[in-house]
């Protein structure tokens, strides 16, 4: 199951709304082209969807319209040639007339009748023009050079603090103050006198969220909702199965209280499916968390119950193999005697590496010989290694082990003995090879890693353990 939505980029021929005269109309002219097709494209999360298509005349105009309203948010307006992209607020203000020139966008566009859409680029004209002056100043080496940038933030600052407080309640200063870092004050000192850091990270994530209107639905039409997500959930979070719920029901809980459905779902959407299938060591519990919180609750509003089985059937396999859990036992036939069983849980070892394979699979042969080396290497360090074969004949699983040598790791086939077990569903093993790595008590420190992973993840693991216990011990 993946709960990714298919991305499209500009499909020419898939519209949201449905063309005609009407209630949006948005009259366009660019200098550049005589001809061609235009699309107008709205952006939902990152991606961007084709909305509705217009051709170019002789003159370079074209119009699109439409008779439903357009929903509010930040729009494309994609050139002929598919490389220029000039950008248009939808608001309220739904007919509307600009003209540009894709030599040079900023400088050359023009509107009329939508105050949003001049406020934005009059904001943009001036920052660029004192970036302009900027970068001449940086490569003219002129003297004063400092008091020059000094007098140039100032312009910028004053500039800035007026455009906000003059138009405050337009969509174009919310954007702005959306896409802006939290100010952060002048950090307290600690006792050494040094800034602390600390703090002022403190701070920043504190205040992250102010300006997101969660009540905008509008927004969910912008880019700036997912880039915020991702900022907050990959560099402001600790990346822990504890932190990162606890973040995730924070921020659920401001969409809820903005009481959009729109941004609700993307919210829950978004959190839930970068850990479905988690990059990180330990954090696949976040999408457990997430599907029975607000998925198999109705708190996220699923119409297609096949979603919602789909929610249930994953967490009733990832439940009981999440880290930190005691891995369930299996007995498989055993390669040293056919009449013997080998169990996971029968494996004395301080840890113990499960390989989870299929003696026909490229990647499980690339992996072969990679994990022959781990065990002599790591054989010494208390550190056993279990294969179990999956599926194919028992002679396709003793020729695998004989090819690559690996008689002297436990060994076992597990379609013999274990016929009640489904691998995918009982040990999460959708593809080949499936690693898991237990410590002695049998419970599950790390799922899913590569061979080339194994010894590099329990050197820090065995690392944090002394930390731990040498702190435990100094108390």
């Amino acid at each position: 199951m993946k709960f990714t939505s298919t991305l499209f980029f500009l499909l020419l021929c898939v519209f949201y709304g449905v063309n005609g005269q009407g209630n949006y109309r948005i009259e366009g002219q660019v200098k550049n082209f005589k001809s061609g097709d235009c699309i107008l494209a709205n952006y939902y999360g990152t991606q961007i969807y084709a909305k509705d298509t217009a051709k170019i005349d002789a003159n370079g105009k074209f119009v699109f319209e439409g008779e439903k309203p357009l929903l509010g948010g930040v729009y494309e307006v994609v050139f002929p040639d598919r490389k220029n992209l000039f950008r248009v607020l939808i608001t309220d203000d739904q007919q509307f007339s600009f003209q540009c020139d894709t030599t040079d966008l900023i400088s050359s566009t023009k509107f009329s009748g939508s105050r949003d859409n001049e406020l934005f680029y009059q904001f943009q004209k001036f920052m660029r023009e004192k970036d302009n002056q900027y970068k001449q100043l940086r490569d003219s080496k002129l003297p004063e050079t400092d008091k020059r940038y000094k007098d140039l933030q100032e312009q910028r600052k004053a500039f800035y603090d007026k455009f906000m407080s003059d138009n405050e309640g337009s969509f174009t200063v919310k954007l702005f103050k959306t896409s802006a870092e939290p100010e952060i004050p002048p950090a307290p000192k600690k006792a050494n006198g040094k800034v602390d850091s600390l703090w002022m990270f403190n701070y920043y994530k504190a205040h992250f969220w102010d300006s997101f209107d969660f009540a905008d639905e509008r927004m969910i039409q912008t880019p700036f909702l997912e880039q915020k997500l991702k900022r907050y959930f990959q560099d402001l979070t600790i990346q822990s199965e504890d932190s990162i719920t606890k973040e995730a029901d924070f921020v659920v809980g401001k969409a809820i209280a903005g009481k959009k459905k729109d941004i609700i779902s993307y919210c829950i959407w978004f959190i839930t499916n970068q850990y479905e299938n988690a990059k990180i060591v330990g954090t696949e519990g976040v999408f457990v968390h997430m599907g029975e919180k607000y998925y198999l609750t109705g708190i996220m509003p699923v119409s297609d119950t096949s979603t919602l089985k789909n929610v249930r059937d994953r967490i009733k396999v990832l439940k009981p193999l999440l880290v930190n859990k005691v891995i369930p036992d299996i007995g498989v036939m055993s390669y040293r005697a056919a009449d013997r069983l080998e169990y996971i849980h029968g494996v004395k070892a301080d840890y113990q590496v499960l390989f989870f394979y299929s003696p026909t699979c490229g990647h499980c042969r690339e992996s072969a010989p990679k994990l022959k080396a781990l065990q002599e290497k790591l054989y010494s360090q208390g550190v056993e290694l279990m294969t179990i074969s999956v599926d194919g004949s028992e002679d396709e699983w003793r020729k695998f082990i004989k090819e690559f040598k690996l008689e002297n790791l436990t060994n076992g086939y597990g379609l013999v003995a274990s016929r009640q077990v489904v691998y995918r569903t009982d040990y999460d093993v959708f593809s080949t090879p499936t690693i898991y790595i237990l410590d002695k008590s049998k419970k599950i420190i790390a799922r899913r890693l590569g061979v080339e992973d194994i010894e590099p993840f329990l050197n820090v693991y065995k690392n944090q353990i002394a930390q731990e216990q040498k702190k435990s011990s100094s108390k």
